[in-house]
């Protein structure tokens, strides 16, 4: 099937490695260009080689918390590929903690990033959108249900899915689709970080994948492909949903 992505330019952030990189690295497959986003200069000009270089992508050293971040971002999708088709909004996790010890500082950081921040950069982007922008966010299966030790992660996101999906209502009548991708267990470097927590990872990774009925955990790429079809004119009659990318570890319909 032909995504009919060629040419079009998505903004991606948090794409020096994990979720969002494996997004880019589809999205430049398919034949469009990207504007990628991380902390350090070092780690973008890493992330554009390794997609292909100046022609499929430009990187921008910027962090999701800071206000000027999501004008940046769009600015330098148009002056350097000359048109805007969507982002992916992508932030690294919070730090893991139970909710009656995570810190009101930590509380407040990770608000600043993963929620305040997150919908600058959608409502940014929705202004600069014409009709078949796509509006794509990172989640987690903690919308759906909560996991142990992400305290943060369980009290933010699922208010933060609630906004996407007022958000797709109000940008519907323009055109402009907004969803939202729930992974679990993929397997990038955050979450062995957090199997890592305990004394036993490698037993802690056992467990997990116990629990997900295909039992094992999932590649970057499989999650980079199904971001890919969301984020694309394919999937132009799909807005507002929430969609589990987590090996049918979620219980719930």
């Amino acid at each position: 099937m032909n995504l009919g992505l060629d040419e079009r330019v998505y903004i991606v952030t948090a794409a020096s490695r994990g979720l969002g990189f494996a997004t880019a690295q589809q999205l430049t497959a398919e034949g469009a260009r990207v504007v990628v986003s991380a902390r350090t200069q070092e780690a973008v000009d890493r992330a554009v080689g390794e997609l292909g270089g100046p022609r499929s992508a430009h990187g921008v050293a910027a962090d999701n918390a800071d206000p000027d971040t999501a004008q940046r971002l769009v600015d330098a999708a148009r002056q350097h590929f000359g048109r805007l088709d969507g982002i992916l909004i992508s932030v690294g996790g919070p730090p893991a903690g139970t909710v009656g010890t995570v810190t009101d500082d930590q509380w407040r950081d990770a608000f600043e990033s993963v929620f305040l921040g997150a919908l600058r950069l959608a409502r940014t982007t929705a202004a600069a959108l014409g009709e078949g922008g796509a509006i794509g966010f990172v989640l987690s299966g903690t919308v759906r249900q909560p996991i142990a030790a992400l305290g943060i992660s369980n009290g933010l996101r699922p208010g933060l899915a609630m906004a996407a999906k007022a958000l797709a209502d109000e940008l519907g009548p323009r055109g402009i689709r907004v969803i939202g991708l729930l992974p679990a267990q993929i397997d990038t470097e955050r979450v062995q970080e957090l199997d890592a927590l305990g004394s036993d990872g490698g037993a802690a990774r056992a467990r997990n994948e116990q629990a997900i009925p295909l039992r094992r955990y999932g590649r970057p790429e499989e999650f980079g492909r199904v971001a890919a079809f969301l984020l694309s004119p394919a999937a132009s009659y799909l807005t507002g949903v929430m969609v589990p990318v987590d090996g049918g570890a979620l219980r719930g319909l």
